[in-house]
């Protein structure tokens, strides 16, 4: 959910309020109760990241990437019966 900025003009006080973009502006300060909120024009959000799995190994190089490829290509048995079997159709 967006972060709206706003600002009651009655008491002055400003804050941020989180809630749904199809919800209306919100109005009503909840310092001061006065119908006198408004909502401001704001730089807008940046990229949050969350949860775990942001590592700088999750963008390594070309050059590391290409080297990781071939090793794993050269360690790979090469005999027919680790290929799984084909389902019979009966």
């Amino acid at each position: 959910m967006p972060t709206y900025e706003y600002r009651c003009s009655s008491c002055g006080a400003e804050m941020e309020i989180f809630h749904s973009m199809t919800e209306d502006a919100r109005t009503k300060c909840p310092e001061c109760g006065e119908e006198a909120l408004t909502r401001l024009i704001s730089a807008g959000g940046a990229v949050l990241f969350k949860g775990s799995g942001f590592y700088e190994t999750d963008y390594r190089s070309d050059s590391y990437k290409a080297g990781e490829k071939a090793a794993k290509k050269d360690s790979k048995p090469s005999d027919s019966s680790s290929k799984p079997s084909e389902p019979s159709s009966d």
